[in-house]
This record gives C-alpha cells, sequence and structure tokens, in this order.
C-alpha cells in the first residue's frame, strides 16, 4: 500500500487528489495538511469527504502531493527527496527546467535549482520511461496538457511549420482555483466570455518546452487562453500549417495515440466537448483538415481539475510505483 500525503488538501486539485485517491486499491491517504484551515475538518470543507481528517508527518509517507501555490514544494522538496519520499507538485516548482525561465514567469526565486535536473515533467503521454524512474515529478498544466497532447502528433512528425503554431483556448473558472478574487464571482464570470494574459501567460514557457522536446525544429507558439461561464473544463482549438501532402491526419493520430489509455481520438468530422470528459482522467482530441486546406485545426478537451491537475498526478504516482497506469482512473465521465 502506498503512503500519501497530500500538502493543500482543500483546494480544488487538492479535494479532486482525495476523490480519486479514496478510490484508489493501492493508495492509503495518512497525512493532509493546510495551512489556511489548520486543525478543521476535511469535511467541514466539503461535505462530499465526510469521514476524512487525517494529519500526520510528510516524511512517513511514500510519496508527497503538493497542491499547493508556487513555491511551496520547492521550499520541502530537498529534505523529502533525501529522506527517499517521492514528491509529485501540481504547482510549477518542477515544471521548467530553466531557473532563470522560472523565476522571468513566476516572480521568485527558485529555491532549489540543483533538483531540477532530477525531475521529470509529468506528461505521460510524452515521459513515460522517464517517469517511472524519477524522484521527483513536475506534473504539467491544465493548459500545457490539452494543447501538447493535441499538437504532439503533427509536431512529432515534423507535419507542421512549428514556428507558427497558434492554440485558442477556454478554461473553467475552477482553473483559477479556490481563492476568493472579484474576477471569479458568480456575477462577473456568469453570462461573460472573455480573453486575458494575451500578451503573455506563464503555461506558454511550459508549452514551448515540451513541444521543443520532440522537433529540431524551432517552436514557437502564439497561445491566448479564455475563460468561460463553466465549472470545470478546457477547450483547446489549436491551428497549424501542413508542410507536408498526402498525409492521413487521423491515421497518424490514431496511430499515435493507440495504445495511449486516457487519450481518445474522436472518429472524422466529430467536435469534442467539455462535459464528455467531465470528472475523467480522458483527454479527446478530434482532427480536422477544413476544405482539404494546408491548415490542420485540432480540437482538445480535458477535465482541468482530472487530466489537468488530480487525475495526472495520480497516473504518475502509479507509474512511480509500478502499478497499471490506469489504477484508480478508470471511472467514466459524468453526466450531465
Amino acid at each position: 500500500m502506498i503512503k500519501v500525503a497530500i500538502v493543500g488538501g482543500t483546494g480544488y486539485t487538492g479535494v479532486e487528489l482525495l476523490r480519486l485517491l479514496e478510490g484508489h486499491p493501492q493508495a492509503e491517504v495518512r497525512t493532509i495538511t493546510s495551512r489556511k484551515e489548520a486543525g478543521m475538518g476535511v469535511a467541514e470543507m466539503f461535505p462530499s469527504l465526510r469521514g476524512l481528517k487525517r494529519f500526520g508527518n510528510l516524511a512517513d509517507c511514500n510519496v508527497v502531493f503538493f497542491a499547493t501555490p508556487h513555491g511551496v514544494a520547492m521550499a520541502q522538496a530537498r529534505e523529502l527527496v533525501a529522506g527517499g519520499v517521492k514528491v509529485i507538485d501540481l504547482a510549477a516548482d518542477f515544471r521548467l527546467k530553466d531557473a532563470a525561465e522560472f523565476e522571468r514567469w513566476y516572480k521568485m526565486p527558485h529555491a532549489c535549482a540543483e533538483l531540477l535536473a532530477q525531475s521529470v515533467y509529468g506528461l505521460p503521454e510524452m515521459h513515460r520511461e522517464a517517469i517511472r524512474k524519477a524522484r521527483i515529478v513536475g506534473n504539467p498544466g491544465c493548459y500545457p496538457t490539452a494543447i501538447q497532447l493535441g499538437f504532439l502528433p503533427l509536431v512529432e512528425a515534423g507535419l507542421v511549420d512549428a514556428s507558427h503554431l497558434i492554440a485558442d483556448a477556454k478554461s473553467g473558472v475552477s482553473g483559477a482555483g479556490r481563492k476568493a478574487e472579484l474576477g471569479l464571482t458568480f456575477s462577473e464570470a456568469s453570462d461573460n466570455f472573455k480573453a486575458y494574459n494575451v500578451a503573455g501567460h506563464r503555461h506558454h514557457p511550459e508549452i514551448v518546452q515540451g513541444l521543443k522536446g520532440v522537433t529540431h525544429e524551432p517552436v514557437n507558439v502564439v497561445f491566448t487562453p479564455h475563460l468561460t461561464p463553466m465549472i470545470r473544463g478546457i477547450h483547446a482549438t489549436l491551428y497549424a500549417r501542413l508542410t507536408k501532402s498526402g498525409v492521413d491526419l487521423q491515421r497518424l493520430y490514431e496511430e499515435r495515440f493507440a495504445h495511449e489509455p486516457f487519450v481518445d481520438v474522436m472518429p472524422p468530422a466529430s467536435h469534442p466537448d467539455t462535459r464528455s470528459v467531465r470528472a475523467s482522467n480522458v483527454c479527446r482530441i478530434a482532427v480536422h483538415r477544413p476544405h482539404d486546406g494546408d491548415i490542420v485545426v485540432v480540437l482538445s478537451v480535458i477535465d482541468n481539475l482530472v487530466k489537468g491537475a488530480a487525475g495526472q498526478a495520480v497516473q504518475n504516482m502509479n507509474l512511480l510505483f509500478g502499478l497499471p497506469e490506469t489504477t484508480g482512473l478508470t471511472a467514466p465521465p459524468v453526466l450531465p
């Protein structure tokens, strides 16, 4: 049995981790911590998880999930790793390999830059074997998960101009976390739709870093995020220009993801929607070539709290401990 600790157990990703791990046959949550709600039972914050109230020592666990703001995991990772504890960080502390790039986008110095070389970027569809051997996993962001999986077959096969990629992505408000913020209140976010951080979103370098790892060509992505009046879900509409003709795009995607348990390539002419993946660890993808032209349009949808956060983190834990990758993650999407 894997002994698990969750640091930051009362945010949206933390409670999603709790939900998934309570149904995991090989994991036992031993410790839940929260600085803001110290001493409060989990059920007081989330009645859906009545009966959970666990406090203990992180060092006594096999793996620690950090469902915390950026900067928390890197302050504790060195000591945990030295003690043989594996770390899965759902924030950005171990996503970027370049400490200077991290500092540029996250406006804080990296507290343990020497550990970045040991960390593995936790997108299993790209780094499965490295994850199995890792001590520290930087769990991908939600936007980068949907966008990289959508672009991956095209960039990997060298079929598109990777220096002119466009990612137009929309997210539900839970992607911003559980913090109180005016723009996320019901009266502000409901019945509204807007783009934000057009000049530069901090998930941008993560997307570029990942795609650069699968091609020798220059990579540039124009990434525009949008906030939508829904709670869960990300819909990424991706555009790329083909540089080779005569390619069966549907076959390319089906073959690339044929053995990926959490990527579902939809039939031709499909339009996946966010509710089709709600509360699941699945990414659904459809590939289109309008008017048989040279522009490829890829539609990629995920639940930002599951495949975009907690579910992918559990997927990574399964890989770290030699379990079948799908363990505890096979529940179908929730509808309606």
